[in-house]
């Protein structure tokens, strides 16, 4: 089933950062946008910004005008929402329709493919802004896509429309998958959040111009060399300086009441310096006195991780 610009009508239904923003990049293949949700005052603002033009309609009326629907809504009503529609019957035998969730592949649609309709699963691995520039952006960006082999072609179709690389990801690994993303992307905000804190918190006005070139570095060189991009106090064995840093930040946290940063350092430097060990980037005997200036020991362990 070639799929060619102007051939589907598409309807969006949640008018969020991503919705608003594939449905304006299917748009801008060709495809006729016949009508989005929105509820919120700021779901309202983001249609008419990104889709001028385009009605907004109830959730069954979607539907019912869509050859495709795209459902951008959060993880945890996706299920309802669909079994909802499936129990008023309306979902159409050939209809396309497709989720943007990274959790879920194609079974959470189950109702909508025993209606005889075509399921997909198609994740932007990027996070949104939900506006325009959120569309260049996508060429640089990767989908995960899952569906049935005989309807994947039509996935990946769909992805590179939008000017985006399809990634084919196995329904048993969607979960996995999206683990993996979460943890890179939302963990990394949180470790620079806390960078940022402290050095805000020792007068530091700019932390950004401090920590921008370094973290972009860092990026950079771990997407490119992977972990012989290493570096740092745990990479070297320095076991004095995490201590150190493992004592300065216990003080930091009586000073705040806030341990968040502390229980970071701590569990990133293990997981750190067990990663290392085991590619022999650190010696036994280097890799337990990691482990001791981190657990504040006077003395290593007689832990063995490296095996």
């Amino acid at each position: 089933m070639p799929i060619k610009p102007g051939r589907l009508g598409i309807g969006i239904i949640g008018a969020g950062k991503v919705g608003a923003v594939l449905g304006a990049a299917l748009r801008g293949a060709g495809h006729a946008v016949v009508g989005v949700s929105a509820v919120s005052e700021a779901s309202l603002e983001r249609a008419e910004l990104l889709l001028p033009g385009v009605p907004v309609l109830a959730v069954e009326d979607i539907v019912e005008r869509s050859e495709l629907v795209l459902l951008a809504v959060p993880d945890d009503a996706l299920a309802d929402l669909v079994t909802g529609l499936a129990a008023t019957g309306a979902w159409q035998a050939g209809q396309l329709v497709a989720h943007t969730s990274g959790r879920f592949g194609t079974g959470v649609l189950a109702p909508v493919k025993a209606a005889g309709g075509i399921v997909l699963a198609l994740h932007p691995a990027m996070t949104f802004t939900g506006m325009s520039l959120d569309l260049a952006r996508l060429s640089d960006c990767c989908f995960g896509v899952t569906a049935d082999p005989a309807m994947l072609p039509i996935a990946q179709a769909l992805v590179v429309e939008m000017g985006a690389e399809p990634v084919v990801i196995a329904e048993a690994d969607r979960v996995l998958y999206h683990a993996s993303l979460a943890h890179s992307a939302n963990h990394m905000v949180t470790l620079v959040a806390q960078a940022a804190q402290i050095l805000a918190d020792i007068g530091v006005e700019s932390t950004s111009q401090v920590l921008g070139p370094l973290l972009r570095a860092a990026l950079e060189n771990a997407l490119t060399s992977g972990e012989s991009a290493l570096t740092g106090p745990v990479a070297r064995g320095d076991a004095g300086t995490v201590r150190a840093h493992a004592a300065a930040l216990r003080e930091y946290t009586l000073d705040t009441s806030s341990s968040d940063v502390l229980d970071a350092y701590l569990a990133m430097s293990a997981s750190t310096a067990a990663r290392a060990a085991k590619r022999r980037m650190l010696s036994a005997e280097a890799y337990l006195g990691i482990q001791a200036a981190l657990r504040n020991d006077d003395e290593p362990g007689s832990v063995d991780p490296v095996t």
